[in-house]
């Protein structure tokens, strides 16, 4: 679809929806002034198109799970059939073709060492067109990483779609199997129906709500809006790598965070320590922002560009029991 599709209506409800992705469309339509029947057309008709899916992502994190940036080389004539493969793993998101077809990058959530191994050093190596593999353990991120690209509302409409902030818990969140089974259909389709949901678990549609809102409320249920930027006339996005001064890392980090080319930041191991997703109109806007705003980040060592090639998984992953 042209970003010209994308009227008014369009802009405001993808940013409704970014705002909670399970805000019915009765509130949206309040909010946005039109009716309820308009909400819900357009996002058929989005949805449809494969432009707008809201996706329920799980923070592992909370759960004792360890979250993974992966940086595969490879050789060229390997890089699709490498790329498919890590796509189609159900723990796997964000996967990407970078830095002219000869780089792969993607996320992983694993729940134990095992997990991550079986792919990092048994099945990753065992490719013989396999260069080289890196993996960065993410640490912790600063923000909601929301991307603004997506903002539209005013600020009193969106305040008036804005969920509670998830309450502080100390220690590991437990799930059983039906949670997980949860997770998994709103991995697939963030906006199914409690109907639809009290099919998959076996529960009833109450029970079904009350856990999303329980879930909501610790931390580890979030709903993303995933939509393709170059529908909004952003066409260029890269993968920053940097190095920054131990002491200042959560400084640089929330300052990163609340740049408007940035959809993502994170703490990491590794020989680098802070990752970041840029999204912008066009080459010479990332090279204005390159030379302009990190480049004026004083406690910023060095930093490694990767552009995207082509996404072949977005998000959506599904933890693995």
């Amino acid at each position: 679809m042209e970003s010209a599709i994308l009227d008014d209506t369009d802009r405001g409800l993808v940013h409704a929806l970014q705002i909670d992705g399970r805000a019915s469309f009765s509130m949206i339509a309040n909010v946005l002034g039109v009716s309820e029947n308009t909400v819900a057309r357009r996002y058929r008709r989005l949805r449809t198109a494969g432009v707008l899916r809201v996706v329920g992502s799980t923070n592992g994190l909370l759960l004792g799970y360890t979250s993974w940036t992966i940086r595969v080389r490879c050789t060229p004539d390997a890089v699709d059939a490498i790329a498919t493969v890590l796509a189609r793993r159900s723990d796997t998101f964000w996967v990407h073709v970078l830095s002219g077809g000869t780089e792969i990058s993607c996320n992983l959530q694993a729940p134990n060492d095992a997990e991550r191994d079986k792919l990092l050093m048994d099945k990753m190596p065992r490719a013989s067109r396999v260069l080289d593999v890196t993996a960065h353990a993410l640490l912790g991120s600063p923000g909601p990483n929301q991307w603004r690209g997506l903002h539209w509302l005013a600020t009193d409409q969106a305040a008036r779609l804005r969920p509670t902030p998830p309450q502080q818990v100390e220690g590991l969140i437990h799930l059983d199997d039906r949670d997980h089974t949860l997770l998994a259909a709103l991995a697939r389709d963030g906006r199914a129906s409690y109907a639809e949901l009290a099919a998959d678990t076996g529960w009833s549609e109450s029970t079904v709500k009350r856990r999303i809102d329980h879930l909501r409320q610790v931390g580890v249920l979030v709903f993303d809006v995933d939509i393709p930027p170059a529908v909004l006339g952003y066409y260029t996005e890269a993968r920053l790598w940097l190095t920054v001064r131990p002491s200042a890392l959560l400084k640089v980090a929330n300052d990163l965070a609340r740049h408007p080319e940035i959809s993502f930041t994170a703490i990491t191991t590794g020989r680098t320590n802070l990752v970041a997703a840029v999204i912008c109109r066009d080459s010479s806007d990332l090279y204005q922002y390159l030379t302009e705003r990190i480049s004026s980040l004083k406690d910023v060592h060095t930093m490694e560009t990767a552009p995207l090639i082509r996404t072949v998984k977005r998000a959506g992953a599904v933890l693995p029991r």
